[in-house]
């Protein structure tokens, strides 16, 4: 039986969390080897971070464990799973939550993001063995599908982008509409809101979670690009005109809030994905990148933009650029399960139950 069939739905990340899910940077499959001291030292600081707020879990190669425990220090517990790489959002479980409180996991297929980082093996067996070590109910999906590739606002509205979902390097041969009936199916959401792409240069195919996400039911957050010359302009533009013609699940048009994208930056001569829309929720809290240098002037807008959007919230920003020259930031590296028994529907801009 499926999912929604049991009453069961994909809660809003603002919802009460009972813990973060981590895993360990793995050199082997890193785009630039040489930083990986820099790139630890970025995940032990973000995971740190939530800690302030809520449990974290790493999951870590056992070859990696004094390491990871010298960096993350007491705060952080370290459980030993094999993984290939280290995008918790992607290749770990989608939780979901009963009507009654019950918590249960969804494993989606995962083939590294259309088999461009292979190996993937461990990967794909992350979510099984982390649900079983949770003694957590396992729903095994269908189709490939990672977790950056959608967001939902716990009211029944889903948003995503076609240049991923529909990649033939995902689920060849599925149409659109055969995809949204399993999301339907597995994550208990009415609508889906279609986006034609992510940002330029994202080796994700177009994940949502630099583009754009939830911030409350009826509520987007939309980065966009003012400069004409810039590929993110008629990306992003085209991206509003879409959420601005929207409706959610419960018949709304969408309140979009945007927020002005980093300054353009650059790695041996490859476009990195400044995003951020790529911040993580936390009990009572947010964890927001910010990328400094010549993006001084819009971190400040966006560190003003959180704090006007979640008064209830404590902020916390972190050096995002460690992260993200490996493609992601806080958001694609984490990946949380929600309390058992919350109600998940917790204003975003309040504090959650176990704040």
């Amino acid at each position: 039986m499926y999912p929604a069939k049991m009453q069961f739905r994909m809660p809003p990340e603002w919802a009460a969390h009972s813990r973060t899910f981590i895993e360990w940077p793995v050199r082997a499959s890193m785009c630039w080897p040489d930083n990986y001291d820099e790139l630890c030292r970025g995940y032990a600081h973000a995971a740190r971070a939530v800690a302030r707020f809520e449990p974290v879990t790493m999951l870590v190669n056992p070859e990696d464990l004094n390491q990871a425990a010298r960096l993350c220090g007491p705060e952080v517990e370290l459980a030993e799973i094999p993984h290939n790489d280290s995008w918790a959002r992607d290749n770990g479980p989608t939780f979901v939550i009963s009507n009654s409180g019950q918590i249960a996991g969804i494993n989606w297929r995962f083939n590294a993001w259309g088999g461009r980082y292979l190996p993937c093996d461990m990967d794909d067996a992350v979510p099984p063995r982390l649900l079983e070590r949770e003694q957590i109910q396992t729903f095994n999906a269908p189709i490939v599908l990672e977790g950056g590739s959608v967001h939902v606002d716990g009211e029944g509205s889903l948003l995503t982008t076609q240049e991923c979902l529909l990649n033939p390097n995902r689920n060849p041969g599925m149409t659109r509409e055969e995809i949204t009936d399993v999301l339907k199916q597995y994550m208990g959401i009415e609508t889906v809101i279609w986006l034609n792409r992510g940002l330029d240069g994202d080796e994700t195919d177009g994940h949502i979670d630099n583009a754009a996400c939830f911030v409350r039911p009826g509520v987007v957050l939309l980065q966009v690009c003012n400069d004409p010359n810039d590929p993110n302009y008629e990306i992003t533009r085209e991206n509003l005109g879409i959420m601005q013609k929207a409706v959610d699940a419960r018949g709304r048009k969408l309140e979009i809030v945007q927020i002005p994208q980093p300054f353009p930056e650059y790695y041996m001569g490859k476009r990195l994905t400044l995003s951020y829309i790529n911040f993580y929720f936390v009990n009572g809290g947010i964890i927001l990148p910010l990328f400094g240098g010549q993006s001084r002037e819009t971190d400040e807008i966006a560190r003003q933009t959180f704090k006007d959007l979640f008064p209830g919230r404590k902020l916390v920003t972190i050096d995002g650029m460690p992260l993200v020259k490996e493609g992601g930031n806080i958001h694609c590296i984490t990946q949380q399960m929600p309390l058992a028994g919350s109600l998940a529907r917790s204003p975003a801009g309040q504090p959650t139950a176990t704040s």
